[in-house]
Order: structure tokens, then sequence, then C-alpha cells
């Protein structure tokens, strides 16, 4: 089979690397990539969210099967125009991709079908939206309410933090704004494969969202995760299936808009009990890097089955080791980077024990590898356990030559945490 895999980050080089394995994947095409995709696909000079010519090169190259990495070109509807040119894809629909493309239209189902979550309204008046949060006490948790690449929360601590991310969101985007409560507990990443009828469970992750040790500094799209999530106890994972998961993809077909492809739950969970943050219509990125190097079946198989409603025979295998992805980002991201700056030691770092390195925003510029973009590397290691793990990639962490990057230091501490213990 030829594929196309559609993204250039760390999340698609793990993909990408899954798929090349897969004996069922003839042809692997990338569209646009990175430097280090290009070790495993032939990279396509296409934008993720060109959706002419993505279709238009699918349909040339007689494509067979396309994965969709990101959730731009996903709620936009580029599985739609791909299928109706006959080219199958794994989706979801424009239609289901509102999953995550509106976090309002998530709570109202949510609302609609007793789904625990938080405690919330929407608003376009700043004033009535500040009058709400003041309801709610602190901290108060404000959304915007379209994509905004992992960076559309606020957790305001102050009413004067709140009432600035208030105003800020609705002058940048000037749609509804979703005020909501805030939920204590520990936050986690559960993902499903679906075909609109079957849920298949996948491997739970935990990702870090802060810039800083210690959870401290602004919200980012993720500067690593780990898995499997000892929080994810069989219990909690059956709850978020049966109260969660199962009453959305069952809402969803009730709508006439069935959800297929990856879902990814992100969970807030406090005395065994799970409520939803949030959805994703895609992997999770670092998540996608700890649960490809962990994933024993054929990522292929399973991604085929969903679009073609087969999900319920199939069953996957997971490795018993416990994954971890350190994120190497450009100093000042999540705010302003600079791009350009050469990146050493990736050969020597590449050969530790256990390690494999992503690329997430990186190109090679007359025989130099440079960073393109804020997060640019996700240096990832299997261990016995989350401790052996984190020590493999901290040890190629270190091996790295960038002095323009940076990363935590303490990924993983959770987990660690619970081994001591």
């Amino acid at each position: 089979m030829k594929l196309l895999l559609v993204g250039s980050g760390g999340r698609e080089h793990a993909l990408a690397w899954a798929l090349a394995g897969s004996p069922l994947v003839s042809k692997l095409y990338c569209a646009p990539g990175n430097a280090g995709i290009a070790e495993v696909a032939e990279r396509v000079a296409t934008g993720a969210m060109e959706l002419d010519r993505l279709v238009d090169f699918a349909t040339e190259r007689r494509i067979d099967f396309v994965v969709i990495g990101p959730e731009m070109p996903l709620v936009a509807g580029l599985w739609d125009r791909l299928e109706a040119a006959g080219i199958k894809a794994l989706g979801p629909s424009a239609a289901g991709a509102m999953l995550e493309g509106s976090k309002g239209f998530v709570k109202d189902l949510c609302a609609a079908n007793q789904i625990p979550t938080a405690a919330y309204r929407r608003f376009t008046d700043a004033a009535a939206a500040k009058a709400f949060a003041a309801t709610l006490g602190l901290p108060v948790v404000i959304k915007a309410d379209g994509l905004a690449a992992g960076k559309g929360v606020i957790i305001a601590e102050t009413a004067a933090e709140g009432d600035r991310a208030i105003d800020s969101i609705l002058r940048k985007s000037g749609d509804d704004i979703v005020i909501e409560e805030f939920l204590a507990g520990e936050e986690a990443s559960f993902f499903v494969l679906t075909d609109g009828e079957h849920v298949l469970p996948l491997a739970g992750a935990q990702d870090h969202k802060r810039a800083y040790d210690g959870d401290k500094g602004p919200n980012t799209g993720g500067m690593g995760a780990y898995s499997p999530a000892p929080v994810l106890t069989p219990s909690v994972t059956k709850k978020a299936l049966d109260r969660i998961v199962r009453p959305t993809i069952a809402a969803m077909a009730v709508r006439g808009t069935p959800y297929m492809g990856v879902l990814y739950a992100g969970l807030i969970i406090e005395d065994g009990e799970p409520k939803l943050i949030e959805y994703n219509c895609r992997f999770g990125d670092p998540e996608c890097q700890v649960l490809m190097m962990r994933l024993k079946s054929d990522l292929a198989t399973a991604l085929i089955a969903a679009r073609d409603g087969q999900l319920a025979n199939l069953d996957l295998r997971w490795r018993n080791e416990a994954a971890l992805t350190v994120v190497m980002a450009a100093r000042g991201y999540p705010g302003e980077y600079a791009q350009g700056s050469e990146i050493r030691g990736l050969e020597a770092a590449s050969k530790s024990e256990g390690v494999r390195i992503f690329h997430a925003a990186t190109e090679r510029r007359n025989g130099r590898l440079v960073a393109t973009g804020g997060r640019v590397l996700n240096v990832t290691a299997v261990g016995r356990d989350v401790a052996e793990a984190q020590q493999r990639a901290y040890k190629a962490v270190d091996l790295i030559d960038w002095p323009e990057g940076f990363c935590r230091r303490d990924i993983g501490w959770r987990a660690v945490s619970r081994q001591r213990l």
C-alpha cells in the first residue's frame, strides 16, 4: 500500500517511524515532514493546510490511505475532501472534529448527555463572563472556544488575571469564550480508536503542559510525556470508557455526525473518579511518541481497521516497558524564540541505550541541522519502568549540543515518586 502522512511535528515523526515498519506499507510519503521524517519517508513539499494540493497529490499518486496527524486540517475538512475524491483516510470528518474544534460544543454535548465534566457557561460578552467567573472562586479556567495549538487555556489564579485573559481572548478570537470551574486532581491522557461504533482503548499517558520544572510557567503544547500512566488504573479506565468516551461516541452517532478515528480524552482524576477536561481529535503530541515506542502491534492495520469499521475483533499488544519523552524547545518558547540555530550531537545521543529521537521542527541546511520552530526535538527512551526511561532520556539529552535550546528536567516526576513509595 502507498500511504500519505500529513504533518510535520514530533507526533508525525513517531507515526512515520511506526508506519514505515508495517509490512502493509510499500511506500510512505509525508507532507511536509521534517529532517527526521525524511529518514523514513519521502517528503512532499505541500503544507498540512494546503488541502486542495494534498487531495491532488493523493489522487495523482494513487495513494491507498492517508493518515492526518494535526488537528487543523481535520477541523478544516481534509478527511471529507479526500473521501469525496475516493481516497480512504483516517478521520474524523469536519463535523466529528468539532470535538476539538469547539470547546463550547463539547461542553454542551457533555451537559446534554450527563458526561462528567466541570461546571461552565459560554459567553461573548466580557462583562458577563467576568461576573460568572467571580461566582466560581479561584483559580478559574478560561478557554478560547477554537483551536489554539494547546495554548488556549488559562488557569487564572487571581481575579485580575482572569479579567485580562477574558479581554484578551475575546479581542483576539471574536468567538465564544468558555468559563469553567477549576477541577483539582491529576491529569491524564486517554486514547482510543473508534470506527464510529466500536471503541478500542489504547495505552494511556501523562503529559507535562507547563513550560518549567515543578509545573510552573505558561501552558505549552507539551514539554514531555510518559506511558503507562499509573493514575489510569483498570477501574479508572473502565469509568472513563463507560461514562465519558462511549456516551460521546453514541451521542455523535445520534447527531448524524459519527466520529471515526483517534479520540484523545484529556481527563482529570480525583479519588479514582475521572472527569473530562477536553477532547482532541488526533494523537497527542508528545504523547504519541511514547505510545508508538510501546506499541507492538502493526499501526497501519489498526488505523485502516478504524476507517473500515473493523475494530470489533481487533486487539492491540503493548510492550511492558515504560516510555518517556523529553521535549527540547527553543529558548523563549512558548513566547517569542529565534529560529535557525544549529543542533549538534544527535548522532551520539541517538546511540544511547533504549533511545530514539523524534524531530519536531528541524531542517537540513548546508549540511547543518537547524531548529525551525518552538518545540524542536523529542528525546524518547524506553526502560523497565519510568525511572529507568527517564534516566536514559536525560542521558541522551545531555549529549545534545544546542545552547539555544532548553528542556524541563523533571519529566515523569509523578510516576517516579510513586515508584519510590
